[in-house]
């Protein structure tokens, strides 16, 4: 399963794509909306963790 996280706290970033990595999944995690909704544009994914308030592009734009 790939996962990608759109979350700017980087530290809250690390920490989910570390345990969803050691669960075994592929995880992709930008830092800032304009990066997340380039990967969610460019590659699949089959759940988007995403946090609302972003910089640049907010979540609900995404």
């Amino acid at each position: 399963m790939k996962i990608l996280i759109v979350e700017d706290e980087i530290k809250t970033g690390e920490y989910l794509s570390k345990g969803l990595t050691e669960a075994g999944f592929v995880v992709d995690h930008a830092d800032n909306g304009l990066t997340g909704y380039h990967l969610a544009m460019t590659a699949e994914y089959d759940l988007v963790i995403l946090d609302i308030m972003l910089p640049d592009v907010n979540g609900w734009d995404i």
